[in-house]
């Protein structure tokens, strides 16, 4: 993969896979770009926390009847690494990132309000808003309420990403079959050593741009693919599988000390949007998952 600096995911099937099944198992790998914080002189191509700069008559992103959405982090497109950026993505402009954090009450009676990717009705409390380059853009108001998180700039670099071991195309690649990946006494003695390595090196979740998502609790994108669906189906039924394949990660962002960003408990946002909606800059139906 040209550009891609680390390929360690590469180097872990190398490792501990037989020759055929590295190969299936690098033909899933992606590029992405992994977002840390920047340092002196470094490119800053994002930026966790402070305020956004908004078009002309484009309101604060709201909860209606509950709140103002928290700002969480801005990234221009332009400035990444052409390297790690996922197929369709926008190659100019700015996304902007939102989400009800909780940090204010709701302005309804129902209790505390939150974002869940099983309850459609409150999808509206995260929101993604692409910005044209060379749309005049002006500082946004911020509404009454906790104070902006505190500012971060981020520095990219080109990484490999992998899938989750339970999402379909891998255990078709590794196992070769779609169902289910059998309990751990009966997974093959060739795969046992790779499961354990790739446990370990795939622990660090941070922040991300495309790739694959780095999960905490298993493949967002089943989650992304239930609730679509509109049912709960057990992992590794053959319609969640497919509807699981549909979704991509547009970006994750970590709980993060210095930004003073923690979503529940020391756990991560994942954005998640199809892939043609994404080539269309199309950024209202993007879903957020968050785990922890």
């Amino acid at each position: 993969m040209i550009g891609v600096i680390d390929e360690r995911y590469s180097r872990l099937a190398a490792e501990h896979l037989p020759s055929d099944l590295a190969g299936r198992w690098i033909a899933l790998l992606r590029p992405g770009v992994r977002l840390r914080r920047a340092g002196a002189g470094e490119q800053v191509v994002a930026v966790l926390g402070g305020a956004p700069e908004l078009p002309s008559g484009v309101d604060w992103p709201d909860w209606p009847g509950v709140g103002p959405l928290s700002f969480i982090a801005s990234v221009r497109c332009a400035a990444l690494p052409a390297a790690g950026r996922s197929p369709g993505f926008p190659p100019d402009g700015t996304l902007l990132f939102f989400y009800f954090d909780g940090r204010v009450e709701s302005d309804g009676d129902d209790g505390p309000a939150f974002v869940s990717i099983y309850d459609p009705a409150t999808w509206v409390g995260a929101r993604v808003l692409y910005v044209p380059e060379g749309t005049p853009v002006f500082p946004a108001d911020v509404p009454r309420g906790p104070a902006p998180y505190p500012r971060v700039e981020l520095a990219a670099e080109v990484e490999q990403s992998a899938p989750d071991l339970w999402l379909p195309q891998v255990r078709r690649a590794l196992l070769g079959t779609d169902d289910p990946w059998p309990e751990p006494r009966e997974i093959p003695a060739a795969l046992r050593p790779f499961r354990r390595a790739f446990a370990k090196l795939n622990s660090h979740i941070g922040h991300r741009i495309g790739g694959h998502a780095a999960p905490i609790q298993g493949p967002v994108e089943y989650e992304a693919a239930a609730a679509e669906l509109g049912i709960e189906r057990l992992w590794g039924d053959p319609q969640l599988d497919a509807a699981a394949t549909h979704w991509v990660l547009l970006a994750q962002f970590d709980s993060d000390e210095a930004a003073g960003m923690e979503w529940a408990d020391t756990g991560t946002l994942y954005w998640l949007i199809h892939p043609e909606d994404l080539a269309d800059r199309n950024f209202t139906r993007t879903r957020l998952i968050t785990q922890s």
